[in-house]
């Protein structure tokens, strides 16, 4: 913060007046210190809240007094001992000064709160423009998705469990003239950590595996419904689990899901 804008947050108000803690009040004696600028500001503070409660306390002129005198000695032969009265103004003075800089930290508090306020209304927003979008997202994903498992003009080929995970199950949706694959496998579960599914067009005899692509974000991806490389023959399709980045050839061991076209 430059200098201007801290004389200018009011705290050296609330430090003369006494209303900070005694952390802040060290940090701004530390500031004081360093900086001459915010000393001479605490004096001109100081002088000007004695400046306003003296102007509080309004003093007779000598000439007056001398007239008050005269007319006590003339209407009491003797001489009448009082007790000087007590200068209330003064201590009137005082109490404003005091009920200035209250204010001053009433103010202050009352801008910091609706700073914060506006901070949070912020993040708020944000929060939510971000959920709209990714909403939207969604909803145009599950309308393209919708729209492929409609067309007529695919072939759709169930795979099923295998020995490593029978409970596993996908779907490959395969328009055979325009080549286009997509991959249902929302009945596949979260592969581990540093693990991918790869999926395969394969030629039966002989056995030929031909990899169509990685099922890459699979956690990302909230509709399990991946689009892999185009392909011009299968005879079947096949899910396995590779380390990430894909194998050459499929490791059979890890054979999720199988099925004929």
């Amino acid at each position: 913060m430059e200098l201007k804008e801290y004389i200018a947050s009011g705290i050296l108000e609330l430090y003369v007046y006494g209303s900070l803690s005694e952390s802040e009040s060290e940090a701004v004696a530390d500031m004081a210190k360093k900086h001459p600028e915010i000393q001479a500001e605490i004096i001109a503070i100081e002088k000007a809240i004695l400046a306003l409660s003296s102007s509080f306390s309004p003093s007779q002129s000598v000439e007056n007094y001398a007239k008050i005198k005269e007319k006590l000695a003339l209407n009491q032969p003797e001489v009448i001992p009082f007790t000087p009265k007590r200068n209330w103004s003064q201590y009137i003075g005082w109490a404003a000064a005091v009920l200035l800089l209250g204010g001053i930290g009433f103010l202050y508090n009352e801008l910091q709160q609706s700073n914060q306020q506006l901070v949070n209304s912020t993040i708020e927003k944000t929060k939510t423009d971000t959920n709209l979008k990714q909403i939207e997202l969604e909803k145009k994903a599950l309308e393209t998705n919708l729209a492929i498992i409609k067309d007529s003009n695919n072939t759709v080929i169930a795979l099923s469990g295998q020995t490593v995970s029978p409970e596993s199950s996908a779907k490959i949706y395969w328009n055979k003239e325009t080549q286009t694959v997509y991959v249902d496998a929302s009945g596949l579960p979260e592969p581990p950590k540093g693990m991918v599914y790869q999926v395969w067009a394969l030629k039966l005899n002989p056995l030929t595996p031909a990899s169509i692509g990685l099922l890459d974000k699979f956690k990302e991806n909230n509709q399990r419904f991946f689009a892999v490389n185009n392909t011009a023959e299968a005879e079947a399709f096949g899910i396995t689990l590779e380390p990430a980045g894909g194998s050459i050839t499929p490791t059979l061991e890890q054979l999720y899901a199988l099925g004929k076209v």
